[in-house]
């Protein structure tokens, strides 16, 4: 599972002119599941975006956690993440899971935000979408689980 992480100020996603997740601070993740990825990625993936420190403390440090910081998600799912550019001019998506796989995973890791108190919105999953965000930094990491 490789995840985008990009802290934000407001972030909203838009399937055919219509809102379907929107959140003020927090962070939008973009998540690609690969073939192979099984449960415990979506665990593994969870616990981290619940307990990293990329958020500012009083001091401007990046000490406080999603929660801390009163922070939301928004989750959409990206299966291009999970690309391969070595060979020619078009990407490869091989290494992607199928649809079905790589729904239930993404559907996984927004069951465990959820249920570990953290407001959770999504995109539409196989839907084209329309992302708009606010980057707060910027700050933006990768993340491979």
């Amino acid at each position: 599972m490789r995840l985008v992480l990009q802290r934000v100020s407001r972030a909203r996603v838009e399937v055919d002119g219509e809102r379907v997740g929107a959140i003020g601070r927090g962070l939008v993740v973009l998540v690609g599941v690969a073939a192979g990825d099984r449960p415990e990625s979506a665990e593994v993936a969870a616990e981290k975006l619940l307990h990293l420190r990329i958020f500012a403390d009083a001091a401007g440090k990046m000490n406080l956690d999603l929660r801390q910081a009163g922070g939301s998600l928004l989750l959409v799912s990206q299966f291009t993440l999970v690309a391969s550019l070595d060979r020619g001019r078009r990407p490869s998506f091989e290494g992607a899971a199928p649809p079905e796989v790589a729904q239930e995973r993404f559907e996984e890791l927004a069951q465990r935000l959820a249920a570990a108190g953290v407001r959770v919105e999504t995109g539409r999953f196989g839907a084209r979408m329309e992302v708009e965000l606010a980057n707060d930094g910027p700050v933006t990491f990768v993340l491979d689980c």
